[in-house]
């Protein structure tokens, strides 16, 4: 499978924002409490969807079912640009209930359609074990050769680097970089 830059570079501060939200300063797992939290304030969350939509994504956290992975699998390679529409995954996925009610409410504001569909592709990747032989585009693949790799390469994950020339990479730090400054225009500390 290969996933697109736009979904990696994602995938990533998505990761980083549930790491973020796991442990309290005393080392609890305090994730349950701190996503209650924020599944409260959808309605104001939703403001930073354009922003920084992996900050919001995670208020979906074990919110889908998934049943069709080729659909989710196809989703994967797209870019921001070229999104299928919320509704084409109908059927690739159970809701949880509660997810339903945020969906319901995600959907009445602008650029809801395509932030559920990212949010779909980032908790679907949340759930996919990472192989053994993933691999960087413009690595040498011989390196990887002998390494128990999958043998008929049909499920081996291909992650690309980003272009280094303002591509998805830049795009997405950029976008980092504007949701920061606006949480601290709200009253938030500054993230290091």
């Amino acid at each position: 499978m290969s996933i697109s830059p736009y979904f990696l570079d994602l995938r990533s501060a998505y990761q980083s924002e549930m790491d973020d939200l796991r442990f309290d300063t005393e080392g609890r797992d305090v994730l349950r409490q701190r996503l209650a939290g924020k599944r409260q304030e959808i309605g104001f969350l939703v403001q930073m969807m354009e922003l920084s939509p992996e900050m919001v994504a995670v208020v979906f956290h074990q919110g889908f079912d998934f049943t069709r992975r080729e659909a989710m699998d196809h989703l994967l390679t797209h870019d921001g640009a070229g999104f299928p529409a919320w509704s084409s995954l109908a059927g690739s996925f159970e809701m949880a209930p509660w997810a339903s009610d945020l969906a319901r409410i995600v959907l009445q504001a602008p650029g809801g359609d395509k932030f559920l569909t990212l949010t779909a592709g980032l908790e679907y990747m949340a759930g996919l074990p990472v192989p053994a032989g993933m691999m960087v585009a413009g690595e040498d693949e011989d390196d990887d050769e002998d390494e128990g790799s999958d043998q008929d390469g049909d499920d081996d994950l291909v992650i690309f680097d980003d272009d280094g020339d303002g591509g998805q990479g830049s795009d997405v730090r950029a976008r980092q970089e504007a949701a920061a400054s606006w949480l601290v225009q709200q009253g938030f500390d500054q993230k290091d």
